[in-house]
């Protein structure tokens, strides 16, 4: 069975270079597989690449602000959930 689990909210969306920028709520590794639900539909994906301050990381932890790269088109507000399976 496939578990979700939220891990941020969309605070911006960048779409000439695909980036979402995401106040993360909990543990978000490079690797995860994630689902970005807005009220519009919803896409998953694997979290190919993160940033803070154009720096890559490998992970991410609850209180930072990340910019991730995605695949689809998103918005503000949108859910980021970590697909448990």
């Amino acid at each position: 069975m496939v578990e979700k689990k939220l891990v941020g909210k969309i605070v911006h969306f960048y779409p000439k270079i695909s980036v979402a920028v995401v106040d993360v709520e909990d543990m978000l590794k490079v690797g995860d597989r994630i689902s970005i639900e807005k009220e519009s539909g919803s896409f998953e994906q694997v979290v190919d690449s993160m940033q803070i301050e154009h720096k890559n990381i490998e992970e991410a932890r609850k209180g930072q602000s990340i910019g991730l790269k995605v695949i689809d088109r998103t918005r503000e507000g949108a859910k980021v959930f970590k697909v448990i399976e």
